[in-house]
């Protein structure tokens, strides 16, 4: 996916494309977590497709959610939701800088060999 580096640089143009894929990619996975959370509040603890996205997307901030959850169900879902948040928002901070990182360390050592 990423050139070797022993190869030349990308031009500005190729990395700015894979720059929007890998942003692309990284708001597709937040929009779909989000979708995650507000069917789950939703279905779970009977809110309104409003406050699910408001809960859903408390979680996804690191917030916490706003209405606590009453049933059973409804706090081993937000129990597990709230686990996996913590966990893509490390994945997605992931995918989207991996571009910058890699042309970083890319231009790195191709001026460590010169």
């Amino acid at each position: 996916m990423y050139e070797h580096r022993g190869e030349a640089l990308l031009p500005v143009s190729a990395f700015l494309a894979r720059l929007v894929r890998s942003s692309a990619l990284g708001l597709a996975l937040i929009a779909g977590s989000l979708g995650i959370g507000m069917l789950g509040y939703h279905w779970c603890e009977g809110l309104s497709w409003l406050d699910a996205f408001l809960n859903a997307a408390m979680l996804l901030g690191g917030m916490g959610p706003v209405n606590p959850p009453q049933s059973a169900a409804g706090k081993l879902f937000a129990g597990l939701y709230a686990l996996y948040c913590g966990l893509i928002v490390i994945v997605v901070a992931g995918i989207v800088f991996a571009p910058v990182v890699h042309r970083f360390l890319h231009k790195f050592h191709r001026a460590e060999r010169a």
